[in-house]
């Protein structure tokens, strides 16, 4: 048995206009502890919704329920619920699709028909397991749920989307996987994308998309071949080695049927990026998107920077506890590092409850503004105490406090400090410009005169490229405790996380209210996993 919402696998889809408010009742028949995030909503003025555990609420517990109710403004497209208990995500999930207010067009030709299309990772194992540090190895990919033909178990039930020739499709493309990258291809194919993270873009014709995990795009598919059957193919792009082990060969399919062609034909095949380290192929996906300027909800990049941070990401090291033997280097157990910091997760009360409540002892205010140490972030090597030091980083819950209204420059430098690999970086409550992509160590004043302040997409998860660089900018105007992490389940206990806490405005309406009488309590000692488990039913 495997967790799952409404006894779907994806999860049902959420539709809402922008403007709605929605009410979703979460009713935990599980064994687990449970918490459901709206990935890329921005929560204005319901930050007790955002369902970050320990962050903004304790879990729903087995035999409870939760009722969160937020309204959906300033944003339109395609997002995405899952759990946010770690590794519950695997199977807890589905898409938010934010269509524009009655009467109001997209800005782009309305498409025959809109499309969700989710990936996840799927484990022949008890998602307890996943606990293990490393994790495991998925044993699959999966589109809409189907493995596809290429996995033992599924080779006669893929996905198929029915097309007819000459008629454009709206793909609202997510990608729900736990800790994998995924390139996305349709053979002879291209696709134009005019949206990510529920921002609008320019469009941009591509014949090949990456995806981080927690990311989104939305892409318009024309069924512009000759009639037959063509392969819809996502593959694994992992960038970090030698320490991550990976299949060298897998790729999961499902199929484009046009209408009117003969099932028993074989598919066209697509042609993937070689291999599985392809970084110029992401990165020229990745960087090559812009915003739509002038389109619904856009807004110019702020100027002015009240609060600039240049922030270390990566991994560490934690020192393994006596009588036990670790696997990592050195012979300790990996950790996560944000200015040498490893986020510990609040164990009795929730972040933002401590903050409201002005409760000491949960978290500190004194999260750096830079690491303790310069250095070459992207080719480390030990040579004194010092960079020793780096390997080691303090283990605490420390967040950064942030004036309201105030523009906040994030520059996020990969490290090299134990391997170099693409960290999916997601903020909560926030969409962020990415001004822009880099490799090497960022030069405040050659990478800065290259930054884009036009026109620069509009994220809530961005990839900070192996050995390299973003920089992110923000308005922070929406008080609470927010969530910045790594989007890679594995790498939440580790610790890649850091939380902003954005302190009230001058009114009522700008300033953090009580929270919902019904909000979840803690226990003396929340546990994240108890025994497998049955269903959690949603509904709205």
């Amino acid at each position: 048995m495997i967790p799952s919402v409404n006894r779907s696998l994806p999860g049902p889809t959420i539709n809402v206009r922008e403007g709605d408010t929605l009410v979703v009742h979460v009713i935990n028949n599980s064994t687990y502890n449970i918490t459901i995030h709206w990935h890329g909503v921005f929560q204005r003025n319901s930050p007790w919704m955002d369902g970050a555990n320990m962050i903004t609420q304790c879990p729903i517990q087995p035999g409870y329920n939760f009722t969160y109710r937020f309204d959906i403004t300033g944003q339109e497209g395609t997002l995405l619920w899952h759990a946010h208990v770690v590794n519950l995500r695997a199977t807890l999930h589905g898409a938010i699709i934010i269509r524009p207010r009655s009467g109001r067009p997209y800005p782009f030709p309305k498409p025959y028909k809109e499309v969700p299309i989710i990936f996840a990772q799927w484990w022949n194992v008890d998602l307890a397991v996943l606990q293990l540090r490393p994790a495991p190895i998925a044993d699959a990919f999966l589109i809409n749920g189907l493995a596809g033909d290429t996995y033992s178990c599924s080779k006669n039930r893929m996905y198929n989307l029915k097309v007819v020739q000459g008629k454009t499709y709206l793909l609202r493309i997510i990608n729900a996987a736990l800790n994998t990258h995924l390139f996305f291809k349709i053979a002879n194919h291209n696709v134009t994308v005019v949206a990510i993270d529920a921002a609008y873009t320019t469009p941009y014709v591509s014949d090949v998309m990456i995806l981080t995990p927690g990311q989104t795009v939305d892409a318009l598919l024309t069924a512009d071949q000759p009639i037959g059957l063509y392969y819809m193919t996502i593959s694994a792009y992992i960038s970090a080695h030698p320490i991550v082990p990976v299949p060298t060969d897998r790729t999961i399919n499902g199929l484009i049927v046009y209408e009117g062609a003969a099932l028993n034909t074989s598919p066209a095949k697509t042609t993937m990026p070689e291999g599985m380290n392809q970084i110029s192929t992401a990165h020229r996906f990745s960087s090559n998107i812009t915003s739509l300027v002038d389109g619904p909800h856009w807004t110019p990049v702020p100027r002015h920077v009240d609060e600039k941070m240049f922030i270390t990401m990566g991994l560490g090291l934690d020192p393994c506890p006596l009588g036990t033997k670790c696997i990592g280097p050195l012979g300790q157990r990996y950790a996560g590092s944000l200015n040498n910091r490893t986020f510990a997760i609040p164990q009795t009360l929730s972040l933002q409850e401590a903050y409201f409540y002005n409760i000491s002892g949960i978290y500190t205010d004194d999260f750096p503004n830079q690491p303790p140490l310069k250095f070459d972030y992207t080719n480390f090597e030990v040579s004194g105490d010092n960079e020793y030091k780096m390997l080691f980083p303090e283990r605490k819950t420390s967040v950064k406090k942030l004036k309201f209204n105030s523009t906040v420059e994030l520059i996020v430098q990969n490290t090299g400090i134990i391997t170099s690999e693409s960290h999916p970086m997601h903020l909560h409550g926030f969409n962020f410009y990415v001004l822009g992509y880099g490799f090497g160590n960022y030069d405040p004043i050659n990478d800065a005169r290259k930054l884009n302040l036009v026109n620069p997409q509009m994220r809530n998860t961005v990839g900070v490229p192996p050995g390299g660089w973003v920089v992110l900018r923000f308005i922070a105007n929406n008080p609470g405790a927010w969530m910045f992490h790594c989007h890679m389940d594995a790498h939440l206990p580790y610790g890649i996380i850091m939380a902003f806490i954005v302190q009230n405005g001058p009114t009522p309406e700008t300033s953090l209210q009580p929270p919902p009488s019904n909000l979840p309590q803690c226990t003396r000692d929340p546990k994240i996993y108890e025994s497998p488990t049955t269903n959690v039913d949603l509904s709205y």
